[in-house]
């Protein structure tokens, strides 16, 4: 189950989202997005837990919890939109899409 995680502190790191996540599971991969030009976090993460039962769990027991200060928002991680324009887009491969 991929969990997007928000509200973060800008001191939090991935190890001690794995350490907070593991309390109800396995952790695949925890990652905080960070800012291209700063090169410092943007306030939110992405946390993969191989089941879904553990995944549920992490959402119940964390969502609203209060870390460094902070209440996070825990929810099931969404599916990442086509962000292309319109007709006269490119895709990222270079090649034009046609409509």
């Amino acid at each position: 189950m991929n969990i997007y995680v928000s509200n973060l502190s800008f001191h939090t790191s991935e190890e001690d989202l794995k350490n907070l996540f593991s309390k109800y599971g396995n952790v695949t991969s925890a990652k905080i997005i960070m800012d291209r030009m700063t090169n410092r976090s943007r306030g939110f993460a992405f946390v993969e837990m191989p089941s879904e039962e553990q995944g549920n769990e992490a959402l119940k027991g964390l969502n609203g919890r209060d870390v460094e200060g902070r209440a996070l928002s825990v929810s099931v991680a969404r599916e990442k939109e086509d962000r292309s324009g319109g007709r006269n887009s490119f895709s990222r491969s270079g090649n034009k899409r046609f409509f």
